[in-house]
């Protein structure tokens, strides 16, 4: 929360098609304590910008007026709780809003966005957004077992390692084209869970 600055109070631009790679627009509706009316609050963070320095920042509207800023990791307090916003390599691994009690809800992708686009598709083909999820989650574990082999043949190839435990001969052995494809396909797999917030330390952290 130290991280956190005031805003400036801006309006919110509308999200734009061609920032489906580049920006991540997610929304939380909360009862105001004080009148009791309903606020919209709105994570917007431009991930295309300086991600590979860390300066990404993510933004916090209220009722379309930038009220905070922030680096990210970030937490911005809110009624009755927080809103967390993190980023793994391949776009947002959290935007939830965590109550007082601990209880945690992932805000509602804009519709126009690409996690909003990603939702619906799961709304409305059930099927074919289990089955893309089940391939992302079996590509970057075959990918993530591939370089752990491989990783473990040139460890153990040094005589003062091999004549202590051995060498270790990877069962597979790509050509440069195919290691291209291969972090090609990861990249894509990886990108599709971030679309669903879906991270995990040992899956999207060994990809990322």
């Amino acid at each position: 929360m130290r991280r956190v600055r005031p805003g400036d109070g801006r309006d919110l631009k509308r999200f734009r098609w061609w920032q489906h790679l580049s920006r991540a627009l997610f929304h939380l509706h909360l009862t105001d304590g004080g009148t009791g009316r309903q606020v919209r609050y709105t994570v917007d963070v431009r991930h295309g910008q300086n991600q590979s320095s860390g300066n990404v920042k993510a933004q916090l509207y209220r009722d379309g007026k930038q009220l905070a800023v922030s680096k990210l990791p970030a937490a911005f307090p809110v009624h009755g709780g927080t809103i967390e916003v993190a980023m793994s390599a391949f776009g947002l691994k959290r935007c939830h809003y965590v109550t007082a009690e601990g209880y945690a809800q992932q805000l509602t992708p804009d519709p126009a966005s690409a996690e909003g686009r990603r939702a619906n598709l799961d709304r409305r083909h059930p099927t074919l957004s289990r089955t893309l999820g089940a391939l992302s989650t079996v590509t970057l574990a075959a990918a993530l077992a591939l370089l752990l082999s491989q990783l473990a043949e040139k460890l153990t190839q040094p005589p003062e390692i091999a004549q202590h435990i051995g060498t270790f001969t990877s069962p597979v052995h790509l050509p440069v084209w195919m290691n291209v494809a291969v972090t090609l396909v990861t990249a894509t797999a990886s990108t599709e869970r971030a679309l669903r917030l879906r991270y995990s330390r040992f899956l999207d952290g060994g990809a990322g």
